[in-house]
């Protein structure tokens, strides 16, 4: 998705990392990074037009666990509010088609996870297939050994490394969205997002290529992610880096790539590409953002300093 109607930017963003975070809930652990993503530019929930966050219960450890969130944001007076269960990244993509729909001109995307309350890789293998994986229980891991392994196999990568520990943090991101001439006024360098997109392969692991990455290449080419001079990639395991890297065309750009928290992670790159462009340590970044066994869900997204449509209808 790209050329929209009505161009949106990254105004402000926030985030919080820590390998546990035991003695603070879910809304003690978002209600600062959410009111300095907001304070970042002078703006309250009540200046909010959209508000969409993405977590996991199963991460949480109970039900519902995303309606008790939004104590964070605060739910009175009524606010206009979705929720995936999937990582925030995916949260912005719904926030940016919202957007163009021209009834809100600001929207708060927020992820948050904790996972450290349990077996990470024992909760993840929850998302498999019920019928034929999942009652074997593979691990989150044990899955990823088996694409490093593919990847050796292949014989397309010189040296395939080792696959560490899955990364455990607990953590969560806000990101605040604006349109046209009201991400003008919310600040000096609003980072526009010149293209979005999300595509997924097939759950079952055996009917594709655990050695390439089919779905992050389409994502790239209907987002446009060409001419990009930084790339940060949301890599749980390092030897998917390489994947990633072959299917975004990657080329001597530098590449900052990070697990970050479950859930959060992805929206956490898309984060710290807007901050690095704002900064003007890059002209045009790619980010990149994973969920699902082995690469399966992929969103890529274009982060600019100049705004496609200038001057568009906001």
């Amino acid at each position: 998705m790209r050329n929209f109607k009505r161009p949106v930017a990254i105004v402000a963003s926030a985030s919080f990392e820590t390998p546990s975070e035991p003695s603070r809930n879910e809304v003690e652990l978002l209600l600062p990074v959410i009111h300095d993503a907001l304070g970042q530019v002078g703006l309250t929930q009540q200046d909010i037009g959209f508000t969409v966050s993405g977590s996991s219960d199963y991460l949480q450890g109970f039900p519902f666990a995303f309606v008790g969130a939004l104590d964070a944001v605060g739910a009175w007076p009524p606010i206009r509010e979705s929720h995936l269960e999937m990582d925030g990244a995916f949260a912005l993509a719904e926030a940016v088609a919202v957007l163009q729909h021209g009834h809100v001109d600001t929207a708060l995307v927020y992820a948050f996870a904790r996972p450290s309350r349990g077996d990470l890789d024992r909760t993840l293998s929850i998302q498999l297939d019920p019928y034929s994986v999942a009652p074997l229980w593979p691990d989150a891991r044990g899955l990823a050994g088996l694409q490093a392994q593919a990847m050796r196999d292949s014989g397309r990568f010189d040296s395939v490394p080792e696959v560490p520990p899955t990364h455990v943090a607990d953590g969560c991101t806000a990101v605040v969205l604006a349109v046209g001439d009201r991400a003008r006024e919310l600040t000096k360098t609003p980072v526009w997002i010149t293209g979005i997109d999300h595509r997924i392969e097939a759950p079952a692991l055996g009917v594709r290529d655990l050695a390439t990455s089919v779905s992050t290449r389409l994502a790239a080419e209907s987002a446009g992610a060409t001419d990009v001079d930084a790339a940060y990639l949301h890599v749980l395991y390092p030897h998917q880096e390489l994947l990633l890297r072959d299917a975004l065309g990657l080329n001597g750009q530098p590449v900052h790539s990070s697990a970050g928290p479950m859930m959060v992670g992805g929206l956490e790159r898309i984060a710290a590409a807007a901050k690095a462009v704002a900064a003007g340590d890059a002209r045009r970044a790619v980010a990149h953002a994973t969920s699902g066994p082995c690469l399966q869900q992929n969103l890529v997204a274009v982060l600019d300093a100049t705004a496609v449509l200038e001057g568009a209808a906001a």
